[in-house]
């Protein structure tokens, strides 16, 4: 399985060519954008439209179709979810998007997500098996010391018989695993 940053692949073009200059006022913020289910490709690329950078990470996985023929097909890592990098200002243009139906919020505005957090995602997920899983809040605390995810925390799981840390996005309450191996670990609870 791979995972893809669908703004580079909608355009071809890697993500910081994306980028568009901005005024010295405003600063861009990563947002979870929620949308329709199965229509984050159309809303990404609506977004795109409308020249906002957005990420939209995918997985492969193997579906076996009624006349038993079997196909690769990629599926939104946080299914129902997008990110969009936008200015304060631009949250009307985000929520007018077809099948978009709100911005992460709380009451002061849209959540804005830890930028460092959406590059380490962006630049560190290539090239790993990665699967959608299940929201948790409980099990042992690990922090990843080394490799492309070196500094993420998360969850230490034992997924299809080697160990995996269940990354959370507490902003939208989804988690991905990520297979690892033990001597990348380290727990975050003193001892």
């Amino acid at each position: 399985m791979q995972l893809r940053d669908y703004s580079a692949t909608l355009h071809g073009a890697s993500p910081s060519a994306m980028t568009c200059p901005l005024p010295a006022t405003e600063a861009r913020l990563w947002c979870a954008v929620y949308t329709a289910s199965n229509h984050e490709r159309r809303v990404a690329q609506h977004l795109q439209q409308k020249e906002i950078e957005t990420f939209l990470p995918l997985y492969s996985v193997t579906r076996r179709w009624k006349n038993r023929t079997t196909v690769k097909v990629e599926l939104p890592l946080f299914a129902g979810y997008v990110f969009a990098r936008i200015l304060p200002s631009q949250t009307g243009r985000v929520l007018e998007v077809p099948m978009v139906y709100a911005i992460v919020s709380n009451r002061r505005g849209p959540l804005p997500l830890p930028e460092a957090e959406i590059e380490t995602l962006r630049n560190g997920l290539q090239g790993r098996q990665v699967h959608p899983f299940p929201y948790l809040k409980v099990g042992n605390r690990v922090r990843i010391r080394s490799g492309a995810l070196a500094g993420l925390e998360g969850i230490v799981v034992r997924t299809y018989g080697s160990l995996s840390v269940v990354l959370s996005v507490d902003t939208i309450q989804r988690s991905i695993a990520v297979h690892v191996e033990p001597d990348e670990l380290e727990s975050c609870t003193p001892e």
